[in-house]
């Protein structure tokens, strides 16, 4: 099989996601079609340079509507002989768009891709799509539906998570991404956001909050609480699927979950032959990629059956690998994930996460494997993992191998 190659990783500095953001202003196709000229111009591209364009984005009504992917190809500097294709895996969209595209290069379905996705949540409401899930009965009763913030506090309360340390992961995230900025990690993925004169809009990650303290986050009330214990009572609903559960234990809150931002990110994959014709050189290669369902109740525990399956396929071990990226859709995700696995700590999430940078729903599984990329570079390490957990209860897995 074809091997294929990541050639370059880039994204746009996440605004945050409300009116005051310094993104806001800015429609997804023009936000995308910024970032897939650069992609263009940092690599030489021209003419039908790449097969396809995949773009992940989660709310696809309005702006987001249609195939945005070909709107954002017409919007940019590309050839209008490439095509683009939308998709939508919930919070892996970007993710899959990475997956999907390298296994079409593997299989011999063109030589080259560019995959990636966006959100926009300050301009498209997360949830405004009205997914059946949530709104349609005879769904939501067959499943045992609650929201996602009651499924990271079942994940706490079954797997014995404390508030506490949900907000110590928190602030260390915080601390982390304030690093990381301080010391230029992030400076070869990062493509400024300029305004039609030139004028840079947004250079910079603006959700951090890199002074947050244990004692700022413990004054925040925690944000599900209420939903889980008054009507429509969806704690209940949990223990009806959990009956050995007697509560649920309310950790989470604005402080340890992910931020709501508008961000793209897009990665650029090939076999060796494009590479050679283009002048480029492999960063690293996609050695394995996986996708699996779960309990939709739970929901956010994908990484954990995930990572056993794309190790298993992969025949690999939890040992071989160098560093992960998890991302941190809530604290107990990622708590989840290292007791599962019982890794260090220190080589999961090295440069801070959603907590701190935000999640920009379709573009975050393109982020984090670039941000895996730079930091295996930055540290000299050779293969890292990177994971999501899903709405509606999947998991989505990507393994790189530096080359």
């Amino acid at each position: 099989m074809t091997e294929a190659y990541i050639y370059d990783a880039a994204r746009t500095p996440r605004g945050k996601g409300r009116p005051d953001g310094s993104l806001h202003e800015v429609t997804s196709v023009a936000l995308s079609a910024r970032l897939l000229n650069a992609v263009k111009e940092r690599n030489g591209l021209t003419g039908h340079a790449v097969e396809d364009v995949i773009w992940g984005n989660v709310t696809q009504v309005k702006e987001q509507g249609g195939c945005l992917a070909r709107s954002a190809v017409l919007e940019s500097d590309l050839d209008e002989s490439i095509p683009g294709l939308a998709i939508n895996r919930f919070c892996a969209s970007g993710m899959e768009a990475v997956n999907l595209a390298a296994n079409q290069v593997r299989g011999g379905a063109g030589q080259a891709y560019i995959a990636g996705g966006v959100e926009m949540m300050g301009r498209v409401a997360m949830g405004s799509d009205g997914a059946a899930i949530a709104v349609d009965p005879s769904l939501t009763f067959k499943t045992y539906f609650v929201p996602q913030g009651i499924s990271a506090d079942i994940i706490a309360t079954e797997y014995g998570f404390s508030r506490e340390e949900a907000d110590a992961l928190a602030v260390e995230s915080q601390r982390r991404a304030a690093i990381a900025w301080e010391e230029g990690r992030f400076a070869r993925s990062i493509v400024p956001v300029r305004d039609q004169n030139g004028l840079t809009i947004l250079d910079r990650d603006e959700y951090m909050r890199p002074g947050t303290t244990l004692e700022d986050l413990a004054k925040l009330k925690a944000s599900f609480k209420e939903m889980g214990e008054t009507m429509p009572g969806f704690d209940k609903v949990a223990m009806l699927k959990y009956p050995h559960l007697d509560h649920i234990e309310h950790i989470h809150h604005a402080g340890n979950s992910s931020g709501i931002v508008d961000g793209a990110a897009a990665v650029l994959i090939g076999n060796a032959e494009f590479g050679k014709a283009h002048g480029l050189k492999p960063r690293a290669r996609i050695r394995a990629t996986a996708k699996i369902g779960t309990d939709p109740t739970i929901m956010l525990t994908g990484p954990v059956p995930v990572t056993e399956k794309i190790l298993r396929d992969s025949g690999m071990a939890i040992s071989d690998i160098d560093l992960f990226e998890v991302n941190e859709a809530f604290a107990s995700v990622v708590l989840r994930f290292m007791q599962a696995f019982q890794v260090d700590p220190g080589v999961v999430n090295v440069n801070g996460g959603a907590i701190a940078l935000g999640h920009p729903l379709g573009a975050t599984g393109a982020i984090i494997i670039g941000t895996l990329l730079d930091e295996l570079e930055r540290q000299d390490k050779t293969v890292g993992l990177a994971t999501l957990c899903i709405a509606s209860g999947m998991g989505a897995a990507t393994i790189i191998e530096r080359v």
